[in-house]
């Protein structure tokens, strides 16, 4: 005898085997500008999500929303220990980089995550791109506030492609021709030791670094050591196409520094024998002009926000550059760096 059509579809029914309803991974999140020609605020739309789950299922639309805008500004997903910040590092862009050619003091907090730059909390840090004066840098930095400071401390942050149009073409163009030269000195008693910037004690490891990485070195008296090395000023993004004023010329220069410290150093070394300053690739100085226009670029492209426990920074290092304000009370912002890449690459 066969089923009644009622029947029939009830043991239909029982053969069905329950699928789990999945949400489609964009509609999760909430996104929106800042404030206007900021970076991308992105919110969980509901409770509870893994952010760490969540990105390595969308890196296309994180990699495309980077490249528009230079940052995305996680907030609600409270990513404040190292072990979070690992994860989601490694599921946007892949290990997290070991923090070589030091150029500020910070230490190791677990794995390949360190503390932001220890830098007396009462003194700024001016605009600049992670490791742009190396022969290899990340194209991703992440930073993860795990406690807010009580008053100021927060992150100016400028998108390097409005920096690059800011400067005189004119400017620019000798810059490109010419490129930055990067003299630094160590053992002096100022900065870091090389001993902590190469990580090794070894003078040969060191030497073998140099030979590979393009810095021509000089051992000095009493194991000093002095290094020359010469980067392009500019770079096109590989992915946009457009030009990002990239790398450490005002940052590192003497005339940057606030003006007691400026003036402290100049009365103790000579020019030649300073922690660190910049010049034109040839060596020439560049002019004091000059090192104003950039910096008010900087300045004119700068936007800061104010640091909530739990946020989560990423920036493209290609295309914003950052800084610090000096602050009150504790402030721990845990930083990870990712996906190398090599002046090489873009040549």
């Amino acid at each position: 005898m066969a089923l009644e059509p009622r029947h029939r579809t009830l043991e239909q029914l029982r053969k069905v085997r329950r699928q789990p309803m999945a949400l489609a991974s964009e509609t999760l999140v909430r996104s929106a500008p800042l404030e206007e020609g900021h970076v991308l605020l992105v919110q969980p739309a509901i409770p509870a999500i893994d952010l760490a789950t969540w990105a390595r299922e969308q890196r296309e639309w994180i990699e495309s929303q980077l490249a528009t805008h230079g940052g995305l500004l996680f907030r609600g997903f409270q990513i404040s220990t190292a072990p979070a910040l690992d994860r989601v590092v490694a599921a946007v862009a892949g290990e997290p980089l070991v923090y070589r050619e030091r150029s500020s003091p910070r230490h190791q907090v677990s794995g390949n995550v360190y503390t932001s730059t220890e830098h007396p909390a009462d003194q700024s840090i001016f605009l600049h791109n992670e490791n742009s004066y190396q022969h290899m840098f990340p194209r991703r930095v992440f930073f993860c506030c795990a406690t807010p400071p009580e008053t100021r401390g927060r992150t100016p942050i400028a998108d390097t492609r409005r920096v690059y149009e800011h400067i005189d073409p004119a400017i620019r163009q000798k810059f490109i021709d010419r490129q930055v030269m990067y003299v630094r000195n160590f053992g002096d008693g100022l900065g870091l030791p090389w001993q902590v910037v190469f990580q090794t004690d070894d003078r040969a490891a060191v030497e073998a670094y140099c030979r590979s990485a393009g810095i021509t070195w000089t051992w000095r008296d009493g194991n000093r050591l002095r290094t020359r090395q010469v980067r392009p000023a500019v770079v096109r993004h590989p992915r946009t196409g457009e030009m990002s004023w990239f790398n450490h010329a005002a940052f590192f220069h003497v005339s940057t520094l606030d003006a007691p410290i400026r003036d402290a150093l100049l009365s103790q070394f000579s020019e030649e024998d300073l922690p660190s300053n910049t010049y034109y690739g040839d060596g020439e100085p560049i002019e004091p002009g000059v090192l104003d226009q950039l910096r008010s670029a900087y300045s004119d492209a700068t936007r800061v926000f104010a640091w909530q426990v739990g946020d989560l920074l990423l920036l493209d290092n290609m295309l914003m550059a950052h800084g610090r304000e000096p602050f009150t009370g504790p402030r721990s912002i845990l930083v990870g760096l990712a996906m190398p890449a090599s002046w090489a690459d873009f040549s």
